[in-house]
């Protein structure tokens, strides 16, 4: 049976068109509610389960844990918190920064309290004075939200805390089956639908049943690459798993049975990519910027009235701009930040 390992190459690969189809998928996915000021349409499908965003969002999970669980292995727990330091934070900052030096110029107030609120990556603060009060979606929750896609942020740390918390303890090497121990874990715990939350340290409010369905995900893509030699690719079992996704998403069941067949989708499609397209991504991602920059331009759009010829028209009002910045947030911030991430940087930061 060919394996993940037999068909996975680091260096060629379609991880990186993946990350950017995902992040354009929550773009598209937040023209309904920030648009229109109502649900895109596969929440209604899916009985409330997930949407566009939500699928894109637990894509993005499922492939963090895969990439960062391979950084993992290469060093310490000290090397591998610098380089989700950097890959995380001066784009952040930038963002936040910016959003804030524009809020400001354009007459609203209380753009300090608004980077300070939120430069940890955990969100304090949602809305900047009365910007973004009267856009659709503003009207549909209340609240100018600024950028409400930074939630996710939060649990992503949180997973990387947790896997830093296992490379200190050296346990990715001299252990390796914990992290799938720790996967089915928390299948058993999503599979529960807990209620409630915590308040952590560092972290804020911590939601259980995102905290169990996001981390069971991140611990998905990380036992894939510890064990890939032992993860089976065939396209039988793509299919298998793609009519396990949409028989979850229609019947129920998509937490935790769906979101993992998935994971195994995401990964059978990284290897399944044409050759030709190994190259998108992989110099330039652009994912990241997406991201960060989509929620607050499709406000500004939809604040501005360009929602008012439909959801088409609309995101392709929006799709410029985002690529623009996210390009730069690339090329001027996160590449230069990224060439800091070698040992003699990594030194000279001590």
């Amino acid at each position: 049976m060919v394996t993940l390992r037999d068909r996975y190459d680091p260096a060629a690969n379609g991880l990186g068109l993946l990350r950017q189809a995902l992040a354009l998928a929550v773009l598209v996915a937040h023209a309904w509610p920030l648009g229109l000021g109502r649900p895109s349409p596969l929440h209604g499908l899916s009985g409330g389960q997930a949407d566009l965003g939500g699928l894109a969002v637990d894509g993005f999970f499922a492939l963090s844990g895969f990439l960062v669980a391979a950084s993992a292995r290469r060093g310490g727990p000290l090397r591998f918190a610098w380089r989700r330091f950097l890959r995380i934070y001066p784009g952040l900052w930038v963002c936040l920064l910016g959003t804030a030096l524009v809020a400001a110029a354009a007459g609203h107030g209380g753009a300090l309290g608004y980077v300070r609120g939120n430069w940890t990556g955990t969100t304090h603060q949602w809305d900047l004075d009365a910007l973004f009060r009267d856009t659709p979606y503003g009207r549909l929750v209340g609240s100018g939200v600024v950028n409400g896609s930074l939630w996710s942020l939060t649990y992503e740390l949180l997973c990387y805390a947790g896997l830093a918390l296992l490379v200190a303890a050296g346990l990715p090497r001299r252990a390796p089956w914990l992290v799938p121990a720790l996967a089915v874990a928390a299948f058993a715990a999503a599979a529960t639908h807990p209620r409630g939350g915590l308040a952590l340290p560092a972290f804020g409010y911590v939601d259980a049943q995102l905290a169990c369905d996001l981390g069971l995900l991140f611990l998905l893509g990380a036992s894939a690459q510890l064990y890939a030699h032992r993860v089976p690719l065939h396209p039988l079992g793509a299919v298998a798993a793609g009519l396990l996704l949409a028989g979850s998403l229609l019947g129920g069941g998509y937490f935790p049975v769906g979101c993992t067949a998935l994971a195994y989708l995401l990964l059978y499609a990284a290897c399944a990519v044409p050759p030709r397209l190994h190259r998108v991504g992989r110099e330039h991602d652009y994912s990241y910027g997406i991201y960060i920059y989509a929620f607050p331009i499709q406000q500004l759009v939809a604040d501005l009235g360009g929602a008012a010829w439909g959801v088409a028209p609309y995101v392709a009002l929006c799709v410029a701009p985002v690529l623009l910045l996210a390009a730069a947030s690339w090329h001027l911030v996160e590449r230069p930040a990224l060439t800091l991430k070698d040992r003699r940087a990594l030194a000279l930061a001590r």
